[in-house]
């Protein structure tokens, strides 16, 4: 069995650097270069190869099986120099260990049965986590929340089974083996199950990867000032000329937790510009692929009220300008009335709970 070894923290100088090894050979490598290593325990040591020390370093010692891989596992913290880094892995490789491919070590950790599947995509989401949401949706992951509920599933179907085969053995006797009502809650149950995890699919890539929200609508209906208004930045170009907006702007924030990667499109309406209608394709691309749509309108607007249009997401419509229009007749769609000069219900626009 191979002795791996990598820079465990990113590129570029920090404060501190992580080198690990994992292997059968970890332990008696790295003691050719600081002092004896106990298990669990961090010592502090001078980093000495060729009789010059390199660095003062921490390292610790995780014997097998207890450690992230299941084998043998030194890590060692240096200061974060480049060189320093670099200098220590080297003189590791040179005595025995080989450089990790990406993803080896949580790799040998699923080889080694200390992570299954589910868990070691997890700790990928855990390290790319860019919000409160998917943290939290990855640690669960990691501790074998989805895991468990496939367990839980699998003995259901194995129930099903074995109560389906007795009937089907003893389906000449005139007598009922198993319970009709239970495999009847059984398979309703099984269903239901399956059901919510492939629901809950969508929810967690936008857990993961932000979710995107399209702000659309005709020319000067205020998108891009909603825009604006939503990040509390001067984001996009704001002007009364129509077609000012001519490609997709792209920006994030975080609300609750929860990325939110916002779109602001070029306005929607007929143009001969070829310029203008590729902005214009590419706002209705935008909305198609959204998990919501803000479609923003004046509430006067109605030949553009009847032709908002239709995606697989959630449609909220931003019916602007309440502060200029009455926008209380308006009953006929679900609305909310804002006003993005004024900023009135801006903060009511609640994408996090969509």
């Amino acid at each position: 069995m191979s002795t791996i070894a990598s820079i465990s923290t990113p590129s570029g100088v920090g404060g501190i650097a992580v080198i690990r090894m994992s292997g059968d050979k970890a332990k008696g490598i790295a003691e050719g270069f600081i002092k004896p290593l106990s298990d669990h325990k961090a010592i502090y040591s001078p980093f000495v190869a060729d009789g010059e020390a390199i660095d003062e370093v921490v390292a610790t010692f995780f014997k097998a099986p207890h450690s992230y891989t299941g084998d043998d596992v030194v890590e060692i913290a240096c200061h974060g120099s480049i060189y320093i880094q670099q200098a220590i892995l080297q003189q590791l490789i040179q005595a025995g260990a080989r450089m990790a491919e990406p993803g080896e070590f949580t790799r040998k950790a699923f080889l080694n049965g200390r992570l299954n599947l589910s868990q070691a995509e997890a700790v990928a989401d855990l390290i790319n986590s860019t919000s409160q949401v998917s943290n939290q949706l990855a640690m669960s992951q990691l501790r074998g929340g989805y895991q468990q509920k496939l367990k839980e599933m699998r003995q259901e179907l194995l129930d099903l089974t074995a109560l389906l085969e007795l009937e089907l053995d003893f389906s000449q006797e005139d007598v009922e083996f198993a319970d009709r009502s239970r495999l009847t809650a059984l398979t309703q149950n099984i269903e239901n199950e399956a059901t919510r995890l492939v629901e809950s699919f969508r929810t967690g890539n936008a857990v993961k990867n932000g979710v995107k929200v399209a702000i659309v609508g005709p020319p000067n209906a205020g998108k891009s000032t909603l825009l604006n208004a939503l990040l509390d930045d001067d984001r996009a170009i704001v002007s009364d000329i129509p077609g000012t907006t001519r490609d997709t702007i792209e920006d994030t924030i975080t609300i609750d937790g929860l990325l939110i990667r916002f779109i602001d499109t070029a306005g929607i309406r007929h143009t001969d510009n070829p310029i203008e209608q590729a902005g214009i394709d590419r706002s209705l691309k935008a909305a198609k692929e959204a998990d919501v749509m803000i479609y923003v309108v004046e509430a006067a607007d109605k030949d553009n009220l009847n032709n908002i249009p239709t995606i697989q997401g959630t449609t909220i419509i931003a019916l602007n300008k309440c502060d200029l229009h009455d926008n209380t007749d308006i009953s006929t769609h679900q609305h909310i009335n804002i006003s993005t000069y004024q900023h009135i219900n801006i903060k009511h626009i609640n994408i996090s709970t969509v």
